[in-house]
């Protein structure tokens, strides 16, 4: 009877939903757009990777994250956002279907409508310098994760390299990932955001 019990509180505890509101920290996303289209917006015919665009670092997404895992798919009241405020954020998000994305995902989460969740998005992506540098490249190159960590530290003197994490797919930088209080003040990473790609050779392409 005892084992069933606890199989019982331990299934309820895994189906339990997110809470709207109820989270520790936000996670900046940043995306490098070159090397996602590189290794897969291109594939897809994404127009984010339209030769008319020239985006640099785009807003992947500001993820309400706890010390450990994070919510997602919560239940909100708020109504989903309306395709002009999607369409909105296209400007530093690439596309309209990843703004919705997030809001879907994560934005849920938030605790905030979804006008408020994207203004903050914005605000957030406004606050983060994305190092000028990058931008310059005029040649796929390859580099040590730690450099573009070490860029962002050099452009944001406000960040600590804990609360910096920068990631890798398929050889290539794929995003920097910036841990921001409620108030959107830099604080440490937890656990599970702080591991850093360890690559010394990423493919880093250039804007085109």
């Amino acid at each position: 009877m005892r084992v069933v019990l606890i199989w019982l509180a331990l299934a309820a505890g895994a189906w339990a939903q997110d809470r709207s509101g109820e989270f520790d920290y936000y996670v900046l996303s940043l995306s490098w757009s070159p090397n996602w289209c590189a290794y897969e917006g291109d594939a897809r015919g994404s127009d984010q990777c339209d030769a008319r665009h020239d985006h640099g670092w785009i807003l992947h997404g500001l993820w309400p994250q706890y010390h450990r895992g994070w919510p997602e798919y919560c239940q909100t009241a708020e109504r989903p956002p309306s395709r002009a405020m999607t369409r909105d954020m296209a400007d530093i998000m690439g596309t309209s279907g990843l703004a919705w994305h997030q809001w879907k995902k994560h934005g849920v989460c938030s605790g905030l409508s979804a006008s408020a969740y994207y203004a903050l998005s914005r605000e957030a992506y406004g606050r983060v310098v994305r190092p000028p540098v990058f931008r310059k490249l005029d040649k796929t190159v390859k580099l040590p994760a730690s450099v573009v960590e070490e860029a962002f530290l050099q452009s944001n003197p406000g960040l600590e390299p804990d609360g910096v994490t920068i990631t890798c797919r398929e050889g290539h930088i794929q995003e920097a990932r910036i841990c921001l209080s409620r108030d959107l003040d830099p604080v440490p990473c937890g656990q599970d955001v702080v591991r850093d790609c360890r690559a010394k050779d990423a493919l880093f392409t250039p804007v085109r």
